[in-house]
């Protein structure tokens, strides 16, 4: 079989500071559309993919603790939603949607006895193909660090950090739909007009227009913070644990404030998980994918019902995909930042 074009987003080289645009190159590769003999190797071609907040770690050359790092010269690698073109493995057949780790480039080979961790699910129906990125990993992280690592009960103060975000919208709506009172926080006034009048908190703020973090943070919760979705780190951590409540709950999900330091920004208030008995934990989506079918059965009554939504920023063309992954880390993106590769 003759080969063909294959568009690829590479890294070029490793990343220091705040990634660029050029750090990246859109190239032309070639690719033949054959799976080879005997193999059970699943040729994709690629039609949305996810850009994640972790996809920085992974521009850096020190592996973080085992998050591994992307090879300068290859494509980059994240979560997307592909169509099967064909199957050497059983469980996956030619025309199938599936969800999972594939490659920022327009086919895919993908050994799945190397990724089969990776690999998520076929997606079983057309209108959510493109809400899989949304509702699948930032959904199960939502899912798992509110309710597996949160521990929320009716009635609680939650306060979620970029929560205009992939995986802060969700944990908002979640905790409304558990009962309890919400607040987050977001970079415009276009994002917290969203969280208050789109995704139902009970009140947002934009913390680049307050001086005083503590004082703003009194002033939503007089009563203290339950729980704390921590998706930024440095200065907003420091003014939450002044504001804890006894037996609070912090899960850690991100630090994106702190990605492109060179170097990162103290937390002097730390003494406060001592005073008031405060769990703080830091969790990784992977580990939790036992509760997938969990998720699945919590999540999608309440899709069908309108009563979780989402909000997506969509980038046409994988040439415009640098620039939709470096917007991640000024704000430039409203929702989850998907870009589409192809549309079938």
């Amino acid at each position: 079989m003759a080969e063909v074009r294959n568009k690829q987003v590479v890294l070029r080289d490793y990343v220091v500071g705040f990634p660029k645009e050029s750090d990246m190159n859109t190239v032309e590769g070639r690719i033949t559309l054959k799976v080879p003999e005997g193999s059970s190797d699943v040729l994709l071609k690629n039609l949305y993919l996810s850009c994640d907040p972790y996809m920085r770690i992974l521009m850096s050359k020190i592996d973080h603790e085992g998050f591994g790092c992307y090879t300068p010269g290859s494509p980059l690698a994240g979560l997307g939603v592909s169509k099967v073109l064909e199957s050497g493995h059983p469980d996956y057949k030619k025309g199938d949607l599936v969800w999972g780790m594939t490659k920022w480039e327009e086919f895919s080979l993908m050994n799945h006895s190397k990724h089969a961790s990776l690999w998520m699910d076929v997606v079983l129906a057309s209108h959510i193909l493109v809400s899989s990125l949304s509702t699948g990993m930032p959904g199960m992280t939502a899912y798992v660090g509110f309710f597996e690592v949160g521990s929320p009960k009716k009635g609680e103060n939650v306060f979620i950090s970029a929560a205009s975000g992939a995986v802060g919208q969700l944990v908002g709506q979640f905790a409304k739909l558990t009962g309890c009172y919400v607040v987050g926080s977001a970079g415009s006034k276009e994002k917290v007009d969203l969280l208050k009048n789109k995704l139902g908190f009970d009140g947002a703020f934009n913390y680049k227009e307050e001086s005083d973090l503590d004082a703003t943070l009194k002033r939503y919760f007089p009563e203290g913070i339950d729980i704390y979705f921590e998706n930024v780190g440095g200065k907003t951590l420091d003014a939450v644990l002044l504001n804890m409540r006894f037996h609070g709950r912090i899960p850690v999900c991100g630090m994106i404030s702190q990605y492109n330091l060179a170097q990162h920004e103290g937390v002097t208030n730390l003494a406060h998980l001592i005073f008031k008995r405060i769990k703080m934990e830091g969790f990784i989506v992977n580990d939790f994918y036992h509760s997938y079918s969990k998720f699945l059965e919590f999540v999608l009554p309440h899709i069908r019902e309108g009563k979780v939504v989402y909000v997506e920023d969509i980038a046409e063309g994988l040439e415009n995909g640098p620039a939709a992954l470096v917007g991640l880390y000024t704000g430039r993106n409203v929702g989850k930042q998907v870009v589409v590769v192809a549309r079938d």
